[in-house]
């Protein structure tokens, strides 16, 4: 028999946690791209690169399981597989870590955005079917073929709008407004995805009383770990003063900036024999 689904079990407490631990996840994505493209070596670049997709890809991971603390069906207990849970978190990581390399190094040029777009907005829909696919009810979970595909396009523009903004937002302030655009987008794709479930009980075995205390134990411990990234990736961000004053004077990457020799960018400028390069 169909069951009755609710993802406000507990009101408003994980929507709006949820919604904080992905404007977290972005805002200090779009910090450490910022500054990874300020004039340093490609291993200070890469650290900065890694920084940011481990922060976006843990922000968007734990608003999704903090928002599934709010999930009940009527009459089924809900668990999930450890396994699946791990895999869609690494997913979420390597999907962002793509699309944040790709214009950290290519900039913001529409086919560099659009690819990278795409592959991390499929990347951050799979991780949550991944993520639901962990969990396992006393029955089946259904899913509306529209809805989804909804749930998806709402995740490939958030990508693409917050790859966007990772390599063309300046400014402290800029960049904090930007996030919480993208923690709306994000949750939002959750959300979506969400209302195309429908669960359906097993009535065979007998109906029972719905426990959640392991289930949020479960789901607690598993999003420790990313917390503790997420504080780990904010106290590096503290500790860098032209960051959190706002000191974002970095070349922007488009169509016509040029690597510098030394891992800088630069500013095509013309003249009147020719193109010269003009770096800063």
């Amino acid at each position: 028999m169909a069951a009755t689904v609710t993802e406000f079990h507990y009101g408003a407490v994980t929507p709006v946690a949820a919604y904080l631990m992905a404007c977290l996840g972005s805002a200090l994505g779009l910090r450490c791209t910022v500054r990874s493209l300020r004039r340093g070596d490609r291993g200070r670049r890469n650290g900065w690169l890694s920084l940011a997709a481990v922060s976006l890809g843990c922000g968007i991971w734990t608003m999704h399981f903090i928002a599934m603390m709010g999930f009940r069906a009527e009459g089924s207990d809900i668990a999930y597989d450890t396994r699946l849970t791990v895999l869609s978190l690494l997913v979420a990581i390597a999907v962002t870590a793509v699309g944040v390399f790709l214009v950290g190094y290519l900039g913001s040029r529409p086919k560099v955005l659009t690819a990278a777009g795409v592959f991390t907005g499929l990347g951050v829909a799979a991780m949550h079917y991944i993520g639901m696919a962990a969990m396992t009810v006393h029955g089946s979970i259904d899913y509306a073929a529209p809805t989804v595909a909804l749930s998806v396009l709402i995740a490939v523009v958030a990508a693409t709008a917050a790859l966007w903004a990772a390599v063309t937002v300046r400014g402290l302030w800029a960049s904090l407004g930007a996030s919480l655009v993208m923690g709306v987008a994000v949750t939002g794709m959750h959300y979506t995805g969400m209302a195309a479930v429908s669960v359906h009980v097993d009535a065979s075995g007998g109906s029972y009383v719905q426990s959640s205390v392991d289930q949020i134990a479960f789901l607690l411990t598993m999003v420790a770990g990313p917390v503790v990234m997420l504080v780990v990736a904010a106290t590096v961000v503290m500790f860098d003063p032209d960051l959190v004053l706002g000191d974002d004077r970095v070349p922007t990457l488009g169509a016509d900036a040029v690597p510098a020799a030394r891992g800088g960018y630069g500013e095509r400028t013309s003249t009147g024999n020719g193109s010269a390069h003009r770096y800063r």
